[in-house]
């Protein structure tokens, strides 16, 4: 719940899901700076350990999103101890490609596959708690191949294209149900495509954040490619 006027984010409870990266370190500590609460979400215990040494004012909790039991899980310790969370970001990913299209096999689009199935599970955990929040925000990060797919990455493309879609379902329920006393749109979603996270994980913390400096919702989905400097 919203506690201060300080930033628009302040006092809200933030969930990282897959969020030991890189990015999602940089995502932490940008909500943390702006007096957010900030769940960081892994199944990597060292990972955990060090974002709690180097983050100690961020949670930690441990978690196979891409398990659907786990994350109902997760999220019953979420709510029982620190309430509904007001945002999501998703940072499960991965990569692979190359081999043009003769190298777009079912072993490699198996290894991309569960970066889905942790959205999936992940936004349907948490949709009540962003619909209900007075200033829900939920993103994930894309790739700039869904609208320039190549052979090589066709594989790669095609599932960040499947869960753009998936986002675009949780953004229209989120904007269906999610209205004030008013009638105005209190959550929406976010999409932010890259090129590579790499040099840029601190530019995506601040745009993930800057959702909630928005005065007012967005007519549609928010898909936004970031790019460095």
């Amino acid at each position: 719940m919203k506690t201060t006027l300080e930033h628009p984010v302040s006092g809200r409870l933030v969930l990282l899901a897959g969020g030991t990266s890189a990015s999602g370190f940089a995502s932490a500590k940008a909500l943390l700076d702006r007096g957010a609460q900030v769940i960081i979400v892994g199944r990597d215990a060292g990972k955990l350990a060090r974002c709690r040494d180097e983050l100690p004012h961020a949670h930690v909790q441990r978690a196979d999103l891409t398990n659907e039991e786990s994350v109902a899980e997760l999220r019953k310790r979420v709510f029982d101890t620190w309430g509904p969370v007001d945002g999501v970001l998703h940072l499960v990913g991965g990569w692979s490609g190359g081999g043009g299209l003769a190298g777009q096999t079912d072993e490699a689009y198996r290894s991309l596959e569960s970066s889905l199935s942790a959205l999936r599970h992940v936004s349907r955990a948490f949709d009540t708690d962003l619909r209900l929040s007075s200033a829900g925000r939920t993103a994930i990060v894309s790739s700039v191949v869904v609208s320039r797919p190549t052979g090589s990455s066709a594989n790669y493309a095609a599932l960040k294209s499947a869960a753009e879609t998936w986002m675009l379902a949780v953004d229209h329920g989120l904007r269906a149900h999610g209205l004030n006393d008013h009638g105005e749109v209190r959550s929406f979603g976010a999409v932010f495509r890259v090129r590579s996270l790499a040099g840029i994980e601190g530019i995506l913390a601040e745009s993930f954040a800057g959702l909630w400096d928005r005065d007012a919702a967005p007519t549609e989905l928010v898909v936004t490619e970031l790019h460095p400097g």
